[in-house]
């Protein structure tokens, strides 16, 4: 994994698409409904007892000809790929998905259907931020005549291509389409892409009972005369529409790509195999990642360069992670020797609020300090604390772990969100504001305050009556 680049999104409503299964036929209502950060997408099966869920994962994928299909225990959903595209494609991470059938609705064949839902409700941006893979390396699938390849491509950009070609005397005319993916293009370019079949492979499905509630309107069927009951959207509408089907079947993976992908006739068997690699590939680079990071782990000595603070006023001990412009982790180990236990309170001692405050708002000049490389003599200073709620007492023996993400960080001002764990407990929470500015000015400052309010002072004296 790397840096991650934007925060996670969830619907702001609810919202409900109605259509029937394209294989089985059965009539189904979908829901998307607002998911909590990490949550990702989540299919329930409210039709069953309990409502099992299902997560959209690539290790939930089961074989299934023609469609995606995943899996938990005895629950499954079906044809998932044309709603995770929409999912994908217009950059909604976390997601509850209701549905009342086996399968998912097929609508026009498109996940068209799916984005006029997901427009209708609206998306909203999330505090936590949504993970990216950068494809650094070749990673080739290769399955028969299928080929899939993935590799770097244009910094910032996932760009996706696919090549059709069944051969000069097939009734599916040779085609391409290349695209970089952003909400925009999967909406106007992609999103209306229909699935397509030969009309051999149509009559071989309904003899064996499949999609017998589907019509050549419904999708795309080509003869050997050309396409049969319906018309082109795009001249390369079914080399657009595999574009879709990969970028489904590639949001199992959970996360957000950059790079380039490459495939030429491949299918959703030779998409997930490339997830998998891909999966692999991240786990692997994850590990590594994080053995650096507790490699460059920041002891108080470092602590002591980027904090101007010094007892009895320093209160971090160590920095576990960070991740410029994003997140910091730190800790604060809470001892009886804290001088501030002597007062609050003597035979009941907590550590004050303010403090665990303290705490946080110092790991985050922390993570400013880290992101704009502040130079010697500036300093990061508190404008407003909002949004505080202290949520248990903090006493001798705990560790508060210390964890802050930048919600705004700039040259000359800085918010940042915090919050402080004992454990698996929260202790308290709250979004700070900073004004960054150079040290002899804030000096300046003080000294004009201090000789303002002794003026005031003296005045005041000497308009007292004396005894």
């Amino acid at each position: 994994m790397q840096q991650a680049k934007r925060r996670q999104r969830t619907l702001a409503h609810a919202t409900e698409v109605r259509g029937h299964g394209f294989f089985r036929g059965a009539d189904v209502k979908l829901c998307f409904r607002p998911a909590e950060p990490g949550t990702g997408i989540v299919f329930e099966r409210v039709d069953l007892p309990d409502r099992p869920r299902v997560p959209a994962r690539i290790d939930r994928v089961v074989p299934s000809a023609r469609r995606t299909t995943i899996r938990q225990g005895d629950a499954a959903v079906e044809m998932t790929e044309h709603v995770l595209a929409a999912l994908a494609g217009m950059r909604v991470d976390n997601c509850l998905v209701e549905i009342d059938a086996l399968e998912c609705p097929g609508c026009d064949g498109s996940s068209r259907a799916f984005v006029e839902a997901l427009d209708r409700a609206g998306v909203v941006e999330q505090d936590e931020w949504r993970q990216v893979l950068v494809l650094e390396s070749s990673v080739v699938v290769r399955e028969g005549d299928a080929t899939v390849a993935a590799g770097p491509g244009p910094p910032g950009e996932l760009t996706l291509a696919y090549h059709l070609d069944y051969g000069p005397d097939a009734s599916i005319r040779a085609c391409s389409y290349c695209a970089e993916m952003t909400p925009a293009t999967f909406k106007d370019r992609i999103a209306g892409s229909r699935t397509f079949l030969t009309e051999t492979e149509a009559a071989g499905l309904r003899a064996a009972g499949i999609g017998l509630r589907t019509t050549a309107a419904d999708l795309l069927i080509f003869g050997q005369e050309g396409l049969i009951g319906n018309s082109l959207r795009y001249d390369d509408e079914c080399a657009r529409h595999k574009v879709l089907d990969m970028i489904g079947d590639l949001a199992l993976l959970g996360f957000d790509l950059e790079g380039l992908i490459v495939a030429k006739r491949s299918g959703h068997q030779t998409n997930h195999a490339l997830a998998r690699r891909l999966l692999e590939q991240s786990t692997a680079r994850a590990a590594d990642c994080t053995a650096e990071k507790e490699s460059l782990a920041y002891d108080i000595q470092s602590v002591m360069r980027l904090l101007p603070h010094r007892y009895p006023f320093l209160l971090v001990d160590r920095v576990l992670e960070i991740e410029p412009d994003g997140w910091a982790v730190a800790v604060k180990n809470v001892s009886i020797n804290e001088p501030f236990f002597a007062g609050h309170w003597p035979g009941l001692p907590v550590m004050p609020g303010v403090l665990i405050l303290e705490s946080l708002a110092q790991t985050a000049g922390i993570l400013i300090a880290e992101t704009i490389e502040m130079p010697p003599g500036r300093v990061a200073l508190i404008a407003s604390i909002d949004r505080v709620k202290l949520r248990r007492p903090v006493v001798p023996g705990d560790q508060l772990r210390l964890e802050v993400r930048s919600q705004r960080i700039k040259k000359s001002s800085a918010c940042v969100k915090g919050q402080a764990r004992v454990a698996d407990s929260l202790a308290a929470e709250a979004q700070f504001r900073f004004v960054i500015l150079d040290s002899d000015r804030v000096s300046r400052s003080l000294e004009r305050l201090c000789n303002r309010s002794l003026g005031h002072l003296e005045k005041a004296q000497a308009r007292s009556p004396r005894i």
